[in-house]
C-alpha cells in the first residue's frame, strides 16, 4: 500500500468503510443499479425499499452513494431535489418510532455487580481462576461503561498504558479517537472514585488480578484463566452484559450496551445535573443527541396515579455521593 493510500484509508473509520461497501453492493448487486447513478435511479432505489428498511438505513445508503460518487469524481446524485423529496415522503408515509434500549437503573446496576462479586468470591474459594477473572473483568467493564457513559467501541479500545489511577480519588482514561472526536485529536476522560459501585476500584481489582501492565484493558479470558492478547470484539459486549444481567435475575433482553450510557444519563438527570454539565461529561456536542439518552423525570406530584413508579429510585440515586 502506498503512503498516500494508507493515509486516505485511515481518514475513514473501519466500521464506516464496511457499511459503505455493503451499501454500494446492495445498490449494485441486489437492486441492480448502475454506477455512476442518476438522481432518478437513486430516488427509485429509495422508493423500492421504503417501509422495508429504516429511515436511518436509507440515509446510510445515501451517504455511501454520495461518498462513492465524490471519491470517483462524479456529480453527487443524492443532493438532487427529487432524492430529498422522496426521502421526505418516505418519512411522512412510513413514520417509525426510534427503538432505544432501556436505561439500566441504579438498582439493577447494583444487583448485577453484587452478583458478579458473589460469583467471584465463590470462584476464589474453589480456585477457579478463569471464572474469578471473568467476574472481575465484567464488573469493571459494566461499572466503567455506566459511570463514564462509554460506548462499546470505546470500552473495547481502552489500553492499560493510557489509564492513570489515583486510588481513592479518580482515574483518567485517554482515547486517541472516538465517535465524537471527528478530527482524531484524542480525548482524556476522568472518572471519580465512588463510595459504592466504584469503577476505579473495580478497574484496579481487574488489572491486579489479571496482571495487566499494557495492551487492551478488556480481553478474552478462557476457562483456565488464560488471557487473550487481542481486545474484546465490539459485538461481544451485548452478550457479555446480558449474560451477567440474566444471572442476576434482571430481564436481560430489555438491555443493550447503550443501556449503560442511557442509564448514566438518566441517573445524572434525576440527580440534578443540568444538560450542559451532562453533555460536557459524556462528550455530546449536539443537544438533540443528549436528549435521546435522557428519560423524562418530570413529576406530577400527587396527581399522578403511578408517579412513584414512573420515577424509580430518584431519592436513592440522588444519595450516591462521590468519594471526592
Amino acid at each position: 500500500m502506498h503512503e498516500l493510500d494508507r493515509y486516505l484509508q485511515a481518514a475513514t473509520r473501519d466500521n464506516t468503510r464496511r457499511s459503505y461497501r455493503a451499501a454500494i453492493e446492495h445498490f449494485e448487486v441486489e437492486w441492480g443499479g448502475f454506477l455512476p447513478a442518476t438522481s432518478e435511479s437513486v430516488a427509485r432505489y429509495l422508493a423500492s425499499h421504503a417501509g422495508k428498511l429504516s429511515l436511518n438505513t436509507l440515509k446510510l445508503r445515501l451517504s455511501a452513494l454520495a461518498q462513492w460518487h465524490n471519491s470517483q469524481g462524479f456529480p453527487d446524485p443524492t443532493k438532487a431535489p427529487v432524492v430529498r423529496q422522496t426521502l421526505k415522503g418516505i418519512r411522512a408515509l412510513h413514520p417509525a418510532r426510534e427503538k432505544q434500549a432501556a436505561p439500566l437503573q441504579l438498582r439493577q446496576l447494583q444487583q448485577v455487580v453484587e452478583q458478579l462479586h458473589a460469583e467471584g468470591a465463590q470462584a476464589a474459594q474453589t480456585g477457579d481462576r478463569g471464572r474469578l477473572l471473568r467476574c472481575r473483568r465484567d464488573a469493571a467493564l459494566i461499572l466503567l461503561g455506566f459511570w463514564r457513559g462509554f460506548r462499546s467501541d470505546e470500552l473495547c479500545r481502552l489500553q492499560v498504558e493510557d489509564i492513570v489511577v489515583r486510588p481513592g480519588q479518580d482515574m483518567s482514561l485517554y482515547l486517541p479517537r472516538s465517535k465524537g472526536d471527528r478530527d482524531n485529536l484524542g480525548t482524556t476522560w476522568r472518572v471519580p472514585a465512588l463510595k459504592q459501585l466504584c469503577p476505579v476500584q473495580a478497574y484496579v481489582d481487574w488489572i491486579g488480578s489479571a496482571g495487566l501492565v499494557r495492551g487492551p484493558v478488556f480481553r478474552r479470558v478462557d476457562r483456565w484463566g488464560n488471557l487473550g492478547e487481542e481486545r474484546l470484539h465490539i459485538n461481544s459486549i451485548i452478550p457479555l452484559l446480558r449474560q451477567a444481567l440474566s444471572r442476576a435475575d434482571v430481564p436481560a433482553e430489555l438491555y443493550s450496551s447503550h443501556s449503560l450510557r442511557r442509564g448514566f444519563a438518566t441517573w445524572a438527570s434525576a440527580s440534578g445535573w443540568d444538560l450542559k454539565a451532562l453533555m460536557t461529561y459524556v462528550g455530546w456536542k449536539d443537544m438533540k443527541s443528549a436528549l435521546r439518552y435522557v428519560d423524562s423525570t418530570a413529576s406530577f406530584g400527587g396527581l399522578a396515579l403511578q408517579d412513584a413508579a414512573a420515577l424509580p429510585l430518584m431519592a436513592e440515586q440522588g444519595r450516591l455521593e462521590h468519594a471526592d
